[in-house]
């Protein structure tokens, strides 16, 4: 069953987007130069035929986020993020796992990966699932880690992340 979204949901989503943008934009040349240095791969994006909406705001969800996260200031940008693209019940655990794993909950790791690929998934029972590939090291010896994003149908929410080790 294809399900379709409001036009006005639409429009809200692109606009609180292209404000969280606008604001990574303002983060200061300093900043964003003191960052990690990051190359861009040919596939990390999710742009095929068969990528989902959901997957597409993952993958949108990721790249903003690693961005902020490698940024010398970009704390307030990736609470920000995770406000508008996580429910508020994955900001929760997030929040009681980082105080037990002393790590960042949406990468599960205490160090920012270096790039990151999202795959679309199946979807069922009111969710899709994404896979999540983050990137580690240097292009000549990377390693990588796999992480399964859930999203709601009904909201385009991440509402859950977990590691596929």
């Amino acid at each position: 069953m294809t399900r379709t979204r409001s036009a006005r949901r639409t429009t809200g989503r692109t606009l609180l987007a292209s404000a969280l943008l606008a604001a990574a934009v303002a983060v200061p040349a300093t900043a964003a130069a003191a960052a990690a240095p990051r190359e861009a791969a040919a596939g990390a994006t999710v742009t095929d035929e068969t990528a989902t909406q959901e997957s597409r705001l993952v993958d949108d969800f990721y790249s903003a986020y690693i961005d902020a996260v490698a940024a010398e200031d970009g704390g307030d940008l990736a609470t920000a993020l995770r406000g508008f693209y996580l429910t508020p019940e994955l900001r929760e655990r997030l929040a009681g796992w980082e105080a037990s794993n002393h790590a960042d909950g949406v990468l599960l790791a205490q160090d920012v990966p270096v790039d990151h690929l999202v795959t679309a998934g199946h979807s069922g029972a009111g969710h899709t699932w994404s896979t999540v590939r983050l990137t580690w090291g240097s292009p000549q010896d990377p390693t990588y880690t796999y992480l399964t994003v859930r999203s709601d149908l009904a909201t385009g929410k991440i509402s859950a992340i977990r590691d596929d080790a």
